[in-house]
This record gives structure tokens, C-alpha cells and sequence, in this order.
């Protein structure tokens, strides 16, 4: 399953697997009906010469690297956030849309990346995507005013959200089924280190100049990405003219919105706030509607804007919930981990960047070995070690006051570190490697909307869990520091009750062998 001119593999010895990933890929194709394709031989073709020529390391290096950098921008500004709103002269409520509005575009603009993918060439979709991130990243570094900076910040999501499923569909594409772990271990360390090691960046930056740097910073290596992948990226065959469902765009528009802007806002529901409300129950109505709208069109048509059919895979579901579980679990702490050292340890940004720092290294240095395990044994030996570690890192933390030492929440952070490492290494690879070639792209799209979805409700069920038992602490007569580690113990406690149930699905996984994956219903049968 190697082309000629990439490197040798010398742990494998079966001969068969000198056959081309894109052979494979065109017998798969050549038994589905082309309105259901998400890989048509044009775009097979397309993919060729990046095997041929050998660039395929050069060709993922350089999506990884703009997605790198489109993914530290998520949770940048969770550390910055006090001099953002003293600058712009904003209040934290306001402030927090600067996060909330990033994930709620990539939420909108995700679902629709199966269809982009299908429809237009890696090439197109590379220079847009990353164009749009680039504009964004200018509009931010000058905005004058708070509107002006969510404006930047949408632009920033929309080229991320394009440029995340495009990575994995890539990957999936063009490495052999037998070293897709080693890859997605490497992008498991931009899904879930990147947003990691996002506060300690703007810990340093923050200190030493301003929170604008944090995207000054980032325009220049962006743009030589751009101009060192433009050429780079051969990939421009014929591409399919899939129908474009209008109002699948609107429901999931609306609905998945309107979701993440209700997760957003659990605080404010529980506090009365009936707008908040109303908009979250749209979301859940317009998210019911849009998966109703792609099961008709896939029985009526068979080009839905969003194909359902990776979930008639149990090794799909099961992976994919896993990694939304272990998403939420990190997110959320790594938004309520800076308030504790701030507000309860009384550290500087600085120092709450320089805490955070091992576990995010260890993260990024174990994910690509995580990846490689995976590739010769398979998910259990990473599944359950994960998920425990998950639920150990978040437990030690939950034990950390205002007068434990510093290295205390560094073991706790690098634990629950680690365990994201193993964890993402392998359901990300498990579920997407599951799935046959026709539905790369769908199942990246799914896979990826899901995680902002899971991010979203991590960060918000946390956020309330620590408010909740700040209040709690504060009316009892605790201060403000003894409130503040009350409310981080209770969101901490959440977040370990969280990583439990992914400890429980881990316990399920077993192996797919490549062979299982010509197996899987068709679309039209997965739906029906």
C-alpha cells in the first residue's frame, strides 16, 4: 500500500501491502454509485501526483503547520482576556464572546466542509481557507473597537473550521491504513495540544507586550505558509458538482448556532435569561430538523450536504464519543485552570503560562508515539490507560487549594496532559480509519462539528459548575480566595465525572482490521 518512491517500512513484510492506498481507494469507489461518492477518480487522480512526486510528508506538514496555528488562536485570548477588556473598555460578559464566537462560526461553517470538499480541490480550498484565516488575523491585530475584534475573530474560525477537516481527509486520503496512526498522533497534537499550549503563549505575550501581538505575531508565519503551500499542493483535478442544498445551510446554520450559543449560555438560562433560552431550544429544534433533511435527501437523492452514514459504524460512534467526552473534559479545564491560579494561587499570567507549559510538551511529544502504538497494536493498549489518566489528571487537580505549591497543578495538568495524548491518538485514528474512502469526508466533518460541540458544552457545564460553588462557598462566608478554589474543586469534580463515562466506553473498543472496512453498509443502506 506504498507507492514506489515513498520510504520502505520495515515492520511490515505482507506484500500485498505494496499496493497503492489510491488502487484501494478506486476499488472502493468502482462499487458505489457516483451520486454518493465523496471520492470520485478525478479526485483520486488528483491525489497521484502528490504520491507520485513524494510529497506527501511536504504536502501534510504544511496543513498541519496552518492548522497549528489556527487552533492556538481558540483558546489564546482565555489568559489576555483582562487586558482585551480593559483596552476595549468591555465587561467579562461581553469579553467572553471573543471564545464563544470563534466556536460557535466553526460550529456553523464545519458541517458544511463535506461538501466543500467534494466539490471544490485541496488547492482551492487550501489558499481560501488560509486567506480567510490570514484576513481575520490582520482585522484583529488593528481593531479599534470590540466589534471590529469579534469580526476578526469570525474570519479567524471560519478559515480554521475549513482547514481542520481538510487536514484529516488529506491524511486519510494519501497514507497507507498501516501508518495512519503515526499521522493522526501528530494531528492529535494540533486538535487537542494546540488549544492546550494556546494561554501559554499568551501568558509570555501578554507579559511582555500586548495582547495584540498575539496576532501580530501570527500573521507573518501564516503568510509564509500560504506561499510556500500554494505551490506545494498538487492536487487540482476535475472535481464533482454535488447539489447544493440550500436549506441544509440554513437548519444547520441555525441549529448548531444556536446550540453552541445555548451552551454558551447554561449560566445565564439557569439565572432566567429567556432569550438564551429560546435560542438554545431553536438550536436543538434546528439540529433535529437539519439530521431529519440529510436522512431525506440521502434516501431521495443521495447527496445530502452532510452524510450520515459513518454512524451505521459502532467502531465510529463508539470512537467518536469518546474523543467529544475527552475534548470537553480539556477544554473546559483549560478555562477554568487560569482563573484557579489567578484568582485562588495568585500567580501572574506568566506564571499560570509557565505551569501549563510541561503538560502541553508532553502532550505534543507522546501524541506522535501514542499514534505509532496504535499502528502496530492497535487502540486498547492507548484506550483505557488514556481515559483513566483523563479522570486522574482532573481528580488531582480537584484537590488543589490556595496554598498548594505550583508543582502540584503542573502534575495534575501534565497527567490529564498525557492521558489526552493517548485518548485522542486513538479514537481519532479509530474512528476515521474505520470508515471506507467515499466518507473521509463527511466522517472528518461530523467528527470535527461534534468536537466544537462537545468544547462548547465542556467549557460552559465547567464554567457553571465553578460559579456555582463559588456562590455556594461565598455565601457561607468563605473569601474570595477560598470561594474561587471551592468553585475550581466542584468544576474539577464535573470534569473527572466526565472523563469516568469515557472510561467506561473505552472498555468496548477493539480492533478494526482494514479489511472490515469494505464491510460497512453504503450510504443509502446506512440511512435507510
Amino acid at each position: 500500500m506504498t507507492s514506489p518512491n515513498d520510504p520502505p517500512r520495515p515492520h511490515s513484510t505482507n506484500s500485498s501491502e505494496s499496493r497503492d492506498l489510491v488502487d484501494l481507494a478506486m476499488e472502493d469507489l468502482a462499487h458505489q454509485a457516483p451520486a454518493v461518492d465523496e471520492l470520485t477518480s478525478d479526485d483520486i487522480a488528483a491525489i497521484e501526483p502528490e504520491k507520485s512526486t513524494g510529497r506527501v510528508v511536504a504536502l501534510l506538514g504544511v496543513l498541519m503547520g496552518a492548522a497549528l496555528i489556527a487552533m492556538l488562536n481558540e483558546t489564546a485570548l482565555s489568559v489576555a482576556l483582562p487586558d482585551v477588556m480593559a483596552t476595549l473598555h468591555i465587561d467579562a460578559a461581553t469579553g467572553q464572546w471573543l471564545t464563544t464566537g470563534f466556536m460557535l462560526t466553526m460550529a456553523v461553517v464545519i458541517p458544511t466542509t463535506g461538501f466543500l470538499i467534494q466539490r471544490f480541490s485541496t488547492r482551492t480550498l487550501f489558499i481560501a481557507s488560509l486567506g480567510i484565516f490570514i484576513a481575520g488575523t490582520a482585522v484583529a491585530a488593528i481593531a479599534p473597537t470590540f466589534l471590529v475584534l469579534l469580526l476578526g475573530r469570525v474570519l479567524q474560525a471560519a478559515g480554521t473550521a475549513i482547514i481542520l477537516p481538510q487536514l484529516m481527509a488529506t491524511a486519510l486520503a494519501v497514507v497507507p491504513a498501516n501508518n495512519r496512526g503515526s499521522v493522526m498522533g501528530l494531528i492529535a497534537v494540533v486538535m487537542s495540544a494546540a488549544p492546550t499550549l494556546g494561554p501559554t503563549l499568551s501568558g509570555f505575550v501578554v507579559q511582555s507586550l500586548s495582547w495584540r501581538w498575539l496576532f501580530i505575531g501570527v500573521l507573518p508565519l501564516a503568510i509564509l505558509l500560504l506561499a510556500i503551500g500554494a505551490p506545494l499542493v498538487k492536487t487540482d483535478g476535475t472535481t464533482r458538482r454535488p447539489p447544493f442544498d440550500v436549506l441544509s445551510v440554513l437548519l444547520s446554520a441555525v441549529g448548531f448556532g444556536g446550540l453552541v450559543y445555548g451552551l454558551s449560555s447554561i449560566q445565564r438560562i439557569t439565572q432566567g435569561d429567556v432569550v438564551a433560552a429560546v435560542v438554545a431550544v431553536v438550536g436543538v429544534i434546528g439540529v433535529a430538523l437539519f439530521v431529519w433533511r440529510q436522512v431525506a435527501l440521502s434516501r431521495s437523492t443521495g447527496a445530502p450536504l452532510l452524510d450520515l452514514a459513518p454512524f451505521a459504524n459502532p467502531s465510529y460512534r463508539m470512537s467518536v464519543a469518546v474523543v467529544c467526552i475527552a475534548m470537553a473534559t480539556m477544554l473546559g479545564t483549560v478555562i477554568v485552570l487560569p482563573l484557579h491560579l489567578q484568582g485562588a494561587m495568585l500567580v501572574s499570567a506568566a506564571i499560570t503560562g509557565l505551569a501549563t507549559l510541561p503538560g502541553g510538551l508532553l502532550q505534543g511529544v507522546i501524541s506522535p508515539l501514542a499514534g505509532r502504538i496504535y499502528d502496530l497494536a492497535g487502540p486498547r493498549p492507548l484506550a483505557v490507560p488514556g481515559t483513566v489518566m483523563l479522570a486522574a489528571g482532573t481528580f488531582w487537580l480537584s484537590r488543589a487549594d490556595e496554598n498548594s505549591a505550583l508543582w502540584e497543578v503542573i502534575g495534575g495538568h501534565s497527567v490529564l496532559s498525557i492521558g489526552m495524548a493517548l485518548t485522542m491518538s486513538a479514537f481519532m485514528t479509530h474512528a476515521l480509519g474505520s470508515l471506507p474512502p467515499h466518507l473521509y469526508g463527511h466522517g472528518t466533518a461530523i467528527l470535527n462539528t461534534l468536537q466544537q460541540l462537545a468544547g462548547a458544552a465542556g467549557t460552559a457545564i465547567l464554567v457553571a459548575a465553578m460559579t456555582f460553588g463559588m456562590a455556594d462557598a461565598a455565601s457561607g462566608g468563605a473569601g474570595e480566595r477560598a470561594a474561587q478554589t471551592a468553585g475550581s474543586h466542584t468544576a474539577f469534580l464535573v470534569a473527572t465525572g466526565l472523563a469516568l463515562v469515557g472510561v467506561v466506553l473505552s472498555l468496548f473498543v477493539r480492533r478494526s482490521e482494514p479489511g472490515q472496512v469494505a464491510d460497512e453498509p453504503a450510504p443509502e443502506a446506512a440511512v435507510a
